[in-house]
């Protein structure tokens, strides 16, 4: 059953005066957003470029004669997107809207003659969260450097369907095993046999294959480009190029430490996580990753939606104190989250970075429990109730 996701009405209201991007991982429903925004209108066309008709269709420009939405799919394939897209948004602007959607970030090609900038807005479109699951329809905006507004309890079967089958449409909404195992294997063999040789430049596809199954057991942990280049016997910069394309192609996510004088942090090495969390295997990594996914969400929608500078970092220094996850707004720390299996105990380590950093708010959040209480500044609750108060 289809579901009007967050942004379907950010999408329609941006629409009414600029073309719309809205990138994401493959099977995440970008297609299945645009179609239900070109249905709200009265006259359109959906056109994918991996189709060979429509490609044909999109290269004469043959549109609707009258006012219409026009939506083309994995445009981003076509090496000359951009400087054509451009020229039919200017011929026929006023006319015709244009929603684009791809599988790959929109700012991977760069090839095109001319650049879109200041005729678009762009979208990053996440898959199900906590929030977005209880809720559906449009988000709640969180006004940075607020404090998180508990407005919901949320519930544990949730987060445990999101832990178990990841928030990508089809596998969530099925919730069955066998389900999400043929979902997987087919959706990863399309992503290596079309979204990745699509991207152009990969000579050794095998290798890329063999990266990603090297990434959920790493997931949570520093990602050290030298350990993986022995695991893969390949050079520092090939693993760094392929490690690109994952992330460009939305199979994996880094985040970076937050450096700043007031602490002896770390500088370079990222963190990385999947965009499916149940990819990871073991429980404590997917949980932590599944945080994470929800803290991106976030950020892509302020940063997408609202135009606010927020990002993710992780923290830790060279003494060995680490926190999973740090928000900023304009470069400054916002709040940070510690992900825990069970309920324990405030982990000394937020607590310390929260003095040094001067942290506004503070969480750890458990996936096991249901207590919500307040212990030396931190607050301690469930991530049900955490993650429902998010996007």
């Amino acid at each position: 059953m289809d579901r009007i996701r967050y942004l379907e009405a950010s999408v329609e209201e941006d629409l009414k005066d600029t073309m719309v991007l809205v990138a994401g991982p493959r099977q995440v429903g970008k297609t299945t957003l645009a179609r239900h925004v070109l249905g709200r209108r009265a006259s359109g066309v959906y056109l994918s470029w991996d189709n060979r008709d429509d490609r044909k269709e999109i290269r004469a420009a043959r549109w609707p004669g009258d006012e219409a939405l026009v939506v083309l799919d994995e445009l981003h394939k076509w090496r000359g997107w951009k400087g054509w897209l451009k020229g039919e948004f200017d011929k026929h602007r006023g006319r015709l809207g244009f929603l684009v959607t791809g599988s790959a970030r929109m700012d991977v090609y760069r090839r095109g003659a001319d650049s879109l900038q200041g005729r678009y807005h762009h979208y990053r479109l996440h898959p199900f969260s906590v929030a977005e699951a209880l809720r559906g329809g449009p988000a709640d905006a969180l006004p940075p450097g607020s404090e998180i507004r508990f407005r919901r309890n949320g519930r544990a079967d949730v987060v445990e369907a999101l832990l178990e089958f990841g928030g990508f449409p089809e596998p969530f909404l099925a919730q069955s095993a066998r389900t999400l195992r043929r979902w997987q294997k087919e959706r990863l063999e399309r992503f290596f046999r079309e979204d990745v040789r699509d991207l152009g430049q990969v000579r050794d596809l095998s290798s890329i294959q063999l990266l990603a199954d090297l990434v959920p057991e790493r997931v949570g942990s520093p990602l050290s480009l030298n350990s993986l280049r022995e695991d893969l016997e390949a050079s520092h910069r090939a693993v760094a190029h392929w490690t690109d394309i994952l992330e460009r192609l939305y199979h994996l996510f880094r985040i970076r430490p937050f450096v700043s004088s007031r602490v002896r942090a770390l500088r370079r090495m990222p963190k990385a996580y999947l965009w499916d969390a149940s990819l990871v295997p073991d429980r404590g990594p997917r949980f932590e990753n599944l945080v994470g996914l929800h803290l991106l969400k976030l950020c892509h929608y302020l940063e997408d939606r609202e135009g606010h500078a927020v990002a993710l970092h992780y923290l830790r220094d060279r003494d060995g104190r680490e926190v999973d996850f740090l928000v900023t707004h304009s470069g400054k720390p916002w709040f940070a989250v510690e992900a825990k299996l069970s309920e324990t105990e405030v982990d000394p380590s937020i607590v310390y970075f929260r003095d040094r950093l001067k942290i506004p708010w503070s969480y750890q959040v458990t996936l096991e429990g249901d207590r919500d209480f307040v212990e030396n500044g931190v607050r301690v609750c469930p991530a049900s109730r955490f993650l429902a108060a998010l996007v």
